[in-house]
């Protein structure tokens, strides 16, 4: 499991007035934005305690902003605005001060947070004098800081004793949330553990959508009538399926009902942030993400000469690597052997591609290829046509097994029958089929 913590970007796209308003948008250095708003809110004659605490309370905002895609989940195309009316104010070209570049580089990857919570902290402000608000006063921070109060002890007086600064967050490319494809019935991964949690605290304060009990994060069907119900409510086209638009609608919803951006929010927990699934594998990684790698990359490897056919197990090994790097650079990936989600997206794809373009002197093997996405209760096809085929085989030999009518909709019997082979073979028993259980079935059937 890994947690998702918050990663500083290394830009940020600043719409250059109010989110409404014609205007050009353009994309900075997270630092550069940092400084230019602290040298266009604040001045540097302040405290040095001052200064700290009251860049703090700008990155926090600005982390806010890009962490809940507060904008992007709107529509918009960008992270936050240039107006002081609905953000921080920033100036383009506008000349920053040398002692505030000085702490903006030595503080711009800690943000605050709010007791156990992990999103960086909405730290609204306002100057103290021509406007007052609820969160910090700009003006109040240099009394604070005279009387010798430390940049921490500062925004514990405005924001509460439970105030903390999360340290040395990482920095990198800032990943959009929505996954590049649209996510349905059979789909498995973190974005479906991201729908689903998000849903179901939606639920809370829309309790006609119907509860998702399913916490392996594949979409089936409970989370199918969850989507539609969901996109019936806000008006949105009713397919059960999440694509970008539905995407964002729920992470907007999401983020309102839990106030994730306000003062005063529910806030987000470790273990809401938590995902079965990791962001990369690498040396010694065990695990279902791993098995499913090799099997991709193995499929992918008997008909690409250039993606090599090594020994594989159910550990991430120096044949795993030597895989992954021609598989990086067969895709004009960066060659480090690290299995990331970008990789994955890519994988995926190309096994996809495989399956569509499947040559001609190969096709008696392509009913043996796994069709990229979980079978489960509802699914309907032909790709369920060929599993209940190796599986009608299988229960000739096998009467234990309860049966299996070939008719291309994973109905209850075949949900049985799934479950029995899960039981018997040591797999989890859920009555889902994926990659691993798909292989074994082939295997059975050959018998």
């Amino acid at each position: 499991m890994a947690v998702r913590y918050p990663i500083v970007p290394n830009n940020i796209t600043v719409h250059l007035g109010e989110p409404d308003k014609p205007a050009r948008n353009i994309t900075v250095p997270f630092t550069d934005y940092i400084a230019n708003v602290a040298s266009s809110e604040i001045y540097p004659t302040w405290p040095t305690n001052a200064l700290i605490a009251n860049i703090y309370t700008i990155i926090s905002f600005a982390m806010n902003r890009i962490y809940n895609e507060w904008y992007r989940s709107k529509g918009y195309d960008f992270d936050i605005t240039s107006s002081p009316i609905y953000d921080q104010t920033y100036i383009e070209n506008k000349s920053t001060y040398e002692n505030i570049d000085d702490i903006v580089d030595e503080i711009f990857n800690n943000y605050v947070v709010k007791g156990s919570q992990v999103q960086p902290y909405f730290t609204r402000y306002c100057d103290g004098r021509v406007t007052k608000c609820d969160g910090l006063s700009q003006w109040g921070s240099v009394s604070l800081a005279n009387q010798g109060k430390t940049p921490l002890q500062i925004l514990q007086y405005y924001y509460g004793n439970d105030i903390g600064i999360k340290y040395d967050a990482p920095v990198g490319d800032a990943i959009e949330g929505y996954p590049g494809y649209e996510v349905g019935l059979g789909v498995a991964g973190n974005p479906v553990l991201a729908i689903q949690r998000d849903l179901r605290r939606i639920r809370q304060n829309y309790p006609a959508i119907p509860d998702i009990t399913n916490t392996l994060g594949i979409y089936d069907e409970e989370t199918v009538a969850a989507v539609k119900k969901f996109q019936e409510i806000f008006n949105l086209p009713v397919t059960g399926v999440v694509d970008k638009g539905t995407w964002y609608k729920i992470k907007y919803v999401y983020t309102s009902v839990k106030k994730l951006s306000d003062l005063y929010s529910e806030g987000l927990s470790e273990n809401e942030a938590t995902f079965l699934y990791t962001d990369e594998v690498k040396y010694g990684d065990t695990g279902i993400e791993v098995e499913y790698i090799h099997y991709y990359l193995d499929a992918l490897g008997f008909l690409d000469k250039d993606i090599p056919r090594l020994p594989l197990n159910s550990i991430y090994n120096n044949n795993s690597i030597a895989m992954v790097k021609a598989f990086q650079e067969k895709y004009n990936l960066p060659i480090t052997g690290i299995f990331t989600y970008r990789d994955w997206l890519v994988l995926r794809n190309a096994y996809d591609n495989i399956l569509k373009s499947f040559p001609k002197e190969y096709q008696s093997y392509v009913d043996e290829l796994y069709p990229d996405y979980f079978l489960t209760r509802g699914v309907t096809g032909n790709d369920v046509k060929r599993f209940q085929r190796f599986l009608l085989k299988i229960c000739k030999y096998d009467k234990s097994i309860p049966g299996v009518r070939v008719n291309g909709i994973f109905d209850e019997l075949t949900e049985k029958s799934v479950k029995k082979l899960q039981k018997d073979y040591g797999f989890d028993i859920n009555g889902i089929v994926g990659p691993l259980l798909w292989k074994k079935v082939v295997e059975l059937s050959k018998r």
